[in-house]
């Protein structure tokens, strides 16, 4: 596992664009530097090979950090600049993360929006939270809606009502789509 992390770490740090991760990447990850942990409980603090299992667990510390770190930064801007987020290359924690953080600038760029349109004071009336049903066309994570209560998570062909400033989101991102009454 530390040479996939190496080798993921150096190309995400060499690389302009988000490289793709396997989905689970990170729970991975998770259970492998517990194992470390676990292992090196077990051990004499005083051996070579205890100091190399210690050297291990900073090496892997280090490489996470940045390693998120890079990643963050890379979807932070794209997401400023209003580029479209690689879906294809989140890993499950990250869609879902980065799903909430899509509705909180959402609904910034909709409060700059109306503060240019000299509709500033009237925004908070704006901002009440109305609802909308969508179909989802795949597995969405629990995400957390504008009205900062929680949503999800949604399978294939759910249908569920959610705040309109996440829907609009969502369907951008081609996840879903509103369902219409006649």
């Amino acid at each position: 596992m530390y040479n996939q992390l190496y080798a993921v770490w150096k190309k995400e740090l060499e690389s302009p664009e988000l490289q793709k991760l396997p989905p689970d990447f990170y729970s991975e990850i998770s259970s492998y530097f517990k194992k470390l942990r676990e292992e090196s409980r077990m051990l004499d603090k005083r051996t070579v090979k205890a100091e190399l299992l210690e050297t291990e667990m900073k090496n892997v510390k280090l490489m996470v950090h940045g390693l998120i770190r890079i990643r963050y930064k890379k979807l932070i801007k794209k997401t400023s600049e209003g580029q479209k987020l690689p879906l294809e290359s989140l890993t499950t924690h990250e869609e879902k993360i980065f799903t909430e953080f899509l509705s909180l600038t959402e609904v910034y760029r909709n409060f700059v929006k109306a503060l240019l349109q000299g509709h500033g004071s009237e925004f908070k009336a704006e901002s009440k939270h109305k609802m909308v049903v969508l179909r989802f066309f795949r597995e969405i994570p629990e995400i957390m809606g504008v009205d900062m209560k929680t949503y999800g998570p949604f399978k294939a062909e759910d249908i569920a009502s959610i705040p309109v400033e996440n829907a609009k989101i969502l369907i951008k991102r081609g996840l879903a789509e509103k369902v219409e009454f006649t």
